[in-house]
């Protein structure tokens, strides 16, 4: 029995089960990559505007980054469904085993960005006024790997929005300090997706689905990964810089440099072996490490609660 049929013949779904299905399809245990940096870049703009923490404005912080990244990724798992279909490594995703309807993700997707801009409305004008413009990446992600070979660029550039946004968010205007901060979680990120996408070079090749992996090989990608994350550390150093961070902050950038270093020996070009570790810890880890570092600074510096 397959287990589409095993699902038919279960009977009707109930809601709570949909619900599970879907947090699993958006996987959102890894909103723990982006929303440090949003609230890393939120708690630098309270401290400079006046030292305190806005309670409110975090949480809608929270509640604007966790409903994009949920829209952002349903889409993904939807329009990328039958090329899931065909990647061993991706078959037993929820839309190809029927765990989830095309239809049930459609509305998760719906009520997330309605939440995204439900809450943008409540952080200022011009978060509402821009919230429509960073979802347009979230939906060409999926599409780039069918017409370009550098899709990662545009995650990049999806994911820059965090920390921008959640600046933003605070001040209501623009700042090129969170415009730093944003190109470093973008290349960040789109560095760590050069090695999370080495491991599905074959099928990728196999189905003409576009990458730098694909296309030029693991050892490019993986040393595309490291000059991605080099710049990385470069930016964060810059943020740090520009917002006169102190002690703290710069222990957090020795933590984040250590594990680069490591997450760069742990995969090799023919050994692909620990990039879960690679991908999943070491890049969650480097998130909350500098998130804490940052907040502790922000606090021996005056931050108030």
């Amino acid at each position: 029995m397959s287990a589409a049929e095993a699902t038919l013949g279960s009977g009707p779904a109930q809601p709570h089960s949909k619900v599970r299905a879907f947090l699993r399809l958006v996987m959102i245990e890894h909103s723990v990559f982006a929303l440090p940096f949003a609230f890393i870049a939120a708690l630098t703009a309270m401290f400079q505007v006046d030292g305190s923490i806005h309670w409110v404005t975090l949480l809608l912080v929270t509640v604007a980054m966790v409903g994009l990244r949920t829209f952002a990724m349903a889409c993904n798992r939807i329009i990328d469904r039958e090329i899931d279909a065909r990647n061993p490594r991706t078959a037993g995703r929820e839309l190809v085993t029927g765990a989830m309807s095309v239809r049930s993700a459609w509305t998760g997707a719906l009520v997330a960005v309605v939440v995204f801009l439900g809450a943008a409305a409540l952080l200022n004008p011009l978060c509402l006024a821009l919230a429509p413009l960073a979802v347009i990446p979230m939906v060409v992600y999926p599409y780039g790997k069918r017409f370009t070979n550098y899709p990662h660029a545009i995650l990049g550039i999806a994911q820059a929005i965090g920390p921008i946004g959640a600046w933003l968010a605070v001040t209501g205007s623009w700042s090129w300090d969170a415009v730093i901060l944003g190109l470093a979680v973008g290349i960040w990120i789109g560095g760590f997706d050069l090695i999370f996408g080495s491991q599905d070079v074959e099928a990728d090749r196999a189905h003409g689905v576009r990458s730098v992996p694909a296309r030029f090989g693991i050892p490019a990608a993986l040393w595309g990964a490291r000059v991605c994350h080099v710049l990385t550390t470069a930016l964060l150093v810059w943020f740090g810089l520009a917002t006169d961070a102190g002690l703290f902050y710069w222990i957090g950038m020795v933590i984040v440099a250590v594990a680069f270093v490591y997450e760069h020996r742990v995969v090799r070009p023919h050994d692909l072996s620990r990039l879960n570790r690679a991908f999943f810890q070491v890049n969650g880890f480097i998130g909350i490490a500098l998130f804490a570092c940052a907040l502790l600074d922000l606090l021996v510096r005056g931050l108030t609660v």
